[in-house]
């Protein structure tokens, strides 16, 4: 049976309109930008296949266009559109974060960090800097280690603090294992960076670690 056979209610972009794409499964998003299926399949059919075959779907998206491309039922024109819209959804995040803007929602700085840093097969420290009214100074990629760590030198954190005059920073790494459960050597230098700054009068907002899901802000616990 085609999509356009199946009950207004069940197909992927009516069920967008209707419900938002956030009631869409990864199957259904991805059968929304292939458009339709290999010969035998549906569009959803099809992306399942893709994402039993070559997922979950954070593997699949981090390939390159030009490696989604060889894949079953995607192709030059499809892979470009996928990462034409991950590059769209990156920039929409980073909206929120471009210098001069107070940053409001917590938050879509642990999602910016995730955008940025989620990807990485290696562990990277990252720092946003922010003024006296939290709106962005810069973001700067501090550290990067092995696949199980990155050595964090708050001596560092300092002095970029300083060399952008910020008066506020939040921090964030990425675990590529995928688990986003903070360590204690996690907590350990969020009080280091918490002291450290606070010698220069420049407060530590949050520090987040990203992994697979939303990332943990350590605030949230207490831990800042």
């Amino acid at each position: 049976m085609h999509i356009r056979d199946w009950p207004a209610t069940e197909r992927p972009r009516e069920k967008l309109l209707e419900r938002g794409a956030g009631a869409l499964s990864d199957a259904e998003l991805i059968a929304i930008f292939i458009g339709s299926g290999l010969k035998g399949r549906d569009a959803v059919q099809t992306a399942r296949q893709l994402l039993n075959d070559h997922g979950p779907l954070r593997t699949l998206l981090d390939r390159t266009p030009a490696q989604l491309a060889r894949l079953p039922g995607l192709g030059l024109a499809r892979a470009c559109k996928l990462a034409a819209a991950l590059e769209l959804g990156q920039r929409h995040l980073a909206a929120d974060l471009e210098r001069g803007t107070a940053l409001t929602d917590p938050m879509s700085a642990g999602r910016y960090f995730a955008q940025r840093l989620r990807p990485r097969p290696h562990e990277v420290f990252a720092a946003l800097f922010l003024d006296t009214r939290h709106r962005t100074l810069a973001f700067e990629e501090l550290f990067s280690g092995t696949i199980d760590g990155a050595e964090v030198h708050p001596r560092e954190v300092v002095r970029r603090a300083l060399a952008h005059n910020a008066a506020a920073v939040i921090v964030g790494h990425n675990h590529p294992s995928g688990n986003r459960e903070p360590s204690a050597s996690d907590h350990a230098v969020t009080q280091r960076l918490k002291q450290a700054l606070a010698l220069v009068d420049v407060r530590l907002l949050d520090h987040f670690v990203v992994g697979d899901g939303l990332p943990v802000s350590l605030a949230a616990r207490g831990w800042t």
